[in-house]
This record gives structure tokens, sequence and C-alpha cells, in this order.
């Protein structure tokens, strides 16, 4: 497996109209636009020859473009509330394909800053060599004594409690990232399917700001942690 083979283009989606926090992509984090951190981990990433931002917000593609980013003018009817993020995966590749042929993507969420280069790497690394159909980003969690609520009684989910070196570890997906066979996404139209991997990051790198509230710990998780990325 010759390395220097192993590269593809990233997308981004970053739309303009956001709920809980209005310009959510732009927000500030530690100085930077929210934005900013998953633009940067694509240019300093060996494996990733373009990084494509996806967005209706001329605020946004503008500051993208100057990041040295290439840029896609979402139509707005694909970022709705309940717009799917594959709907605008599939708008982005159909207008790249309309410059170059793409075999394989990363698809990034601009909401997970705290990922770094190193991830990147080594995942596109780790897909290629496995000859995955598609690939998610995961962290592993011991989560076994889970609880459902019903009629406002609370059933178990497990039939016995176990020694918790008995426990077999789940991984969860943590939507950092995926990365997908272009032509079998476009089959599909989701973005896990055929043979799939999981590219497993440390539990720090799970949290994702979607909400007000989470400006500070991201930004704080980020300054504690960024050494490491």
């Amino acid at each position: 497996m010759n390395k220097n083979n192993l590269k593809l283009d990233a997308v981004i989606l970053a739309r303009g109209n956001s709920k809980a926090i209005k310009d959510k992509n732009l927000v500030s984090i530690n100085n930077k636009p929210l934005l900013y951190w998953s633009i940067k981990d694509c240019l300093d990433c060996k494996r990733i020859k373009n990084v494509w931002i996806s967005s209706d917000s001329k605020k946004i593609l503008n500051y993208a473009k100057k990041q040295g980013a290439r840029i896609i003018k979402r139509p707005p009817h694909l970022c709705l509330d309940n717009s799917s993020s594959e709907s605008g995966w599939l708008h982005a590749i159909k207008k790249i394909e309309n410059e170059y042929k793409i075999d394989n993507l990363i698809l990034l969420q601009a909401t997970s800053p705290i990922r770094g280069a190193k991830d990147l790497n080594r995942s596109i690394i780790y897909f290629f060599k496995n000859k995955f159909d598609s690939l998610f980003s995961s962290n592993k969690v011991i989560n076994y004594y889970n609880w459902e609520k019903k009629r406002n009684l609370m059933k178990p989910l497990f039939e016995k409690r176990l020694m918790r070196q008995k426990i077999q570890p789940q991984f969860n997906e943590n939507g950092s990232f995926w990365i997908v066979n272009v032509k079998k996404f476009k089959k599909f139209k989701k973005r896990t399917f055929g043979k799939i991997g999981a590219f497993e990051q440390e539990f720090f790198k799970s949290f994702e700001l979607d909400e007000k509230e989470d400006i500070l710990f991201i930004s704080t998780l980020l300054k504690i942690y960024k050494k490491k990325l």
C-alpha cells in the first residue's frame, strides 16, 4: 500500500441559519470562529487534497475562502431545520464532480472542533488499508446499565449485573466525521453502508457544540488538549 496515494477531498456542511445559537458556525471558540478549527484540521492533514465548505451563507463562504477552502453555494431548501446532512453531501458531490472525479470523501461536522489533523490522517489510512466502504469516528463506552422510561415507570435494558471487567465495550458514533466511497454513498444515500469501519478516538474528542452552554465547555477542552491534537 503506497501511503502517498491515499488522498481524498473533504466536505464540511456549514449552514447559516441556526436556531439554538445564532451564526453558530462563526461563534468564537478560543478567539477563532468554530468553523476555523475544522478547516485547519483539513488543511493540516497530508491525506486531504481539497477542503470544500458547503453553505447558504455568504458570510460563511467568504470566510472559508479566505482560510484556503473551496466553496459550494448550497440552495436554501437544503439548509432547513429538517434537511438531512445526506442531501447536503449529495449536492456537494454533484458540484465537485462537475470539476473532477472523486472516489472517496471525508465528511466532517464543524460542530466537533476537537479532533486534530493526526486523527484525520490515521483514519484515512485505516479506511484504505481495510478496504472499507464507509467509516465513522467513534469513542469506546462502557454503556451497559441503561434504563428506559415507560408510563412513568423505569425498566432496565439489561438482564443482570456484571463485573465491569466482563462488560463488552460499545462504540459510540460521535459525529465528528465519516469517510465514504462516493459511488456507494450515491447508491445508498446514507453515511454508513457496506463494509463499515469505526475509527476510535479519545473520549474528550466526542463532544459537540450544539447549545449555548457548550461554548465554554468546548473552548476549555480545546485549550487543555490542543497540544495533543
